[in-house]
């Protein structure tokens, strides 16, 4: 496809005093479901809501247990947290471009939440897989979501044709994947696929918790065996390197999905900005500030939701000698 990126608006100061999580309650996957469905239904799109609300309950089983044959989530970065703020970074950029007058048939966009949904169910552990954590599928989480639309896609009301579909859009996730190779049946799925891979991005990015979650990051590619990072602080130094990647990405290989960010926030909040970029802007000014101080421990400065505190207890109880985990 044939395009001009535009450049996302610079935030201006008083637009900037609302925040992601003033908006939709981080972590809140029924807060998440009624704002998708406001949407649907400011897009005139009411018949998606009934499938795309199916596929959220869903996949609330498969991330708790109930779903048939496997686990419960048990990685803390790659959790249901996750997967619903994709969802919801999915469903505003699609807000977003239908605004901007892109058509986007109802059936693309239910296949395209449903992707968004599933997108990491390959971390999800099958029910006889009881070693480690669901972490240790990393290398291979996006093949094993794949496989995973592949057996159950049509539980959630997709067709054969959308599974494939969905498919496509799940591999834009993957940063190894050569997504200019990638054979699109139409523009609309490549744009929607591209969309994907930049909700994927944005959306962790810009966790209100995102740096302190890079300490769950950090355990799973433990676990996965990942090399590249001496420890935590490690890859809390690359992580700014990782900023540019971020970028670079998002313009040349996906297209500056994440401008229909900054429509969605106007027409729906009436903000004339992206918050999402607002927030990541804010995370990478403060991991900067963190790393300056190379005297003091990186954890003192992170201390949102618990979760520097939960990894201390955590390892307050594991055996000596035993590796992260």
């Amino acid at each position: 496809m044939n395009r001009s990126p535009a450049s996302p608006p610079v935030p201006e100061p008083a637009a900037t005093s609302r925040k992601l999580s003033d908006l939709v309650p981080g972590g809140d996957p029924a807060a998440v479901a009624a704002e998708v469905r406001h949407l649907l239904e400011r897009m005139r799109m009411p018949d998606a809501a009934p499938p795309v609300q199916h596929a959220c309950h869903r996949v609330m089983d498969l991330f708790g247990g109930r779903f048939p044959g496997y686990r419960a989530c048990n990685t803390e970065y790659h959790d249901l947290r996750h997967t619903t703020d994709v969802f919801l970074a999915m469903a505003r950029m699609i807000h977003g471009a239908a605004s901007d007058g892109h058509a986007l048939p109802a059936r693309l966009v239910v296949t395209a939440l449903t992707a968004a949904l599933l997108h990491d169910a390959g971390y999800i552990q099958e029910e006889h897989d009881t070693e480690g954590t669901g972490a240790k599928h990393t290398v291979r989480h996006v093949a094993r979501s794949i496989e995973f639309l592949e057996r159950f896609g049509d539980g959630f009301g997709l067709a054969s044709d959308e599974i494939e579909n969905a498919q496509l859009m799940v591999l834009c996730t993957d940063l190894a994947v050569e997504v200019g190779s990638l054979d699109f049946p139409s523009d609309t799925v490549e744009l929607l696929a591209k969309m994907l891979g930049g909700a994927d991005l944005v959306a962790q990015m810009a966790d209100r918790t995102y740096l302190e979650k890079l300490l769950f990051l950090y355990r799973e590619f433990v676990e996965a065996g990942v090399g590249g990072f001496e420890s935590e602080r490690d890859l809390l130094e690359k992580t700014i390197a990782f900023y540019d990647n971020f970028e670079r990405r998002l313009r040349t290989v996906l297209d500056s999905t994440d401008r229909f960010l900054a429509t969605h926030f106007e027409a729906r909040w009436q903000i004339p900005c992206d918050l999402y970029r607002v927030a990541i802007d804010n995370q990478k000014r403060y991991l900067t500030k963190i790393l300056s101080r190379p005297d003091r421990d990186h954890r003192d400065f992170l201390k949102r939701e618990g979760i520097v505190e939960r990894i201390r207890r955590q390892q307050a109880s594991r055996p000596p000698g035993m590796a992260p985990s």
